[in-house]
């Protein structure tokens, strides 16, 4: 980002005041059955807004979804580069600029994937998840969060240990509501089960969702979901990119396929490409952008309280929160064709 753009965006945020008008136009769903509202669009920061990211660029990113009415910051101990500074970040700014917003902001934040070497720093004992928590409170400069997930079902440890380390955390008060992520059915299901038993809810799933990305409805989680009164928070609705204009004329080396992260230059074929013309035609079709359509098609589903956009710039923040929700059968149809190469009945 050149000097001459940071400079604007610091001078504009110099003495920022959150918009008065900000609950305005966004929406809000329940997460699940609980009394939490969330907004229909939440800011994830799992780019972004690490150490080697641009501070201001953060900052100009935070306040214009804050003034869109989007009051849900979602982060992760392992969001970074390098794991644990989103938080920082975060926490920073929460401090300096929107500390008195505390209250009307939902932040949540994870713990499950790798947070620090040895053994009591990765998957789902209660040593893990309570020490992780007591580091990201730290991080985030906050008593509690609103929402804290275990980040995927545990490979190495019993999942009555990882609901009774949930638990503990509520009974702390150090998290307000229990989330999951990365659990389909069967876990889904058993976990809700355990937790049940101690009168604690999950409100929250994350899980993968797009229109090239079908597991949650091969699993049968979005109807199991609704079910359990679980709500679902989606994340990647957009492929990192691909359901975009992006890489429709190349890969920018400023890309995430172009750094070389998550998004492999790989996954960028022509047969994608073709999709995505594709899927852009009906786009246009109906007034929206790729990237509008995608995320409007994720939140069709009202088991889903909410979808979260990554972002490079807030731009691409004011872009994608123009959702419309409403589908023609003919229009689904045409996406299913194109996204599952399936015929459809119109």
């Amino acid at each position: 980002m050149d000097a001459e753009k940071i400079k604007t965006m610091t001078e504009k945020n110099k003495n920022y005041m959150p918009n008065r008008n900000r609950y305005a136009s966004m929406r809000y769903r329940r997460a699940g059955t609980s009394g939490l509202k969330i907004p229909e669009v939440s800011l994830g920061l799992w780019h972004n807004f690490g150490s080697v990211d641009c501070f201001e660029n953060m900052r100009d990113m935070i306040f214009t979804a804050f003034d869109a009415g989007v009051t849900l910051f979602d982060i992760a101990n392992n969001y970074g580069p390098v794991p644990w500074s989103a938080e920082k970040n975060f926490g920073r700014i929460l401090k300096n600029d929107l500390a008195a917003y505390r209250d009307e902001m939902v932040i949540t934040t994870k713990a499950g994937y790798y947070g620090w070497d040895g053994p009591y720093g990765d998957d789902g004992s209660r040593k893990y998840l309570i020490a992780s928590l007591d580091r990201s409170l730290k991080n985030i400069g906050v008593d509690y969060v609103d929402v804290f997930y275990h980040h995927r079902p545990a490979s190495e440890t019993p999942l009555e240990e990882t609901c009774m380390a949930l638990k503990r955390i509520i009974d702390s008060g150090k998290a307000l509501y229990i989330g999951i992520s990365n659990y389909f059915s069967e876990d889904m299901e058993a976990a809700v089960k355990i937790l049940s038993e101690y009168r604690i809810p999950i409100i929250l799933d994350q899980v993968r969702y797009s229109m090239f990305d079908r597991r949650v409805e091969k699993d049968g989680l979005l109807a199991a979901a609704k079910q359990e009164g679980v709500g679902l928070t989606i994340f990647s609705p957009l492929e990192q990119g691909i359901l975009t204009d992006r890489y429709l004329n190349g890969i920018p080396e400023d890309s995430r396929a172009g750094k070389g992260g998550f998004l492999k230059r790989s996954a960028i074929t022509e047969d994608t490409l073709k999709k995505v013309r594709a899927l852009k035609e009906i786009a246009e079709e109906r007034g929206q952008t790729l990237s509008q359509m995608a995320l409007s098609w994720v939140m069709k589903e009202d088991v889903v309280s909410s979808v979260i956009i990554g972002a490079s710039r807030s731009e691409q923040i004011e872009e994608n929160l123009k959702l419309n929700t409403s589908f023609a059968k003919e229009e689904l149809a045409a996406i299913d064709r194109i996204c599952l190469g399936e015929k459809t009945d119109e």
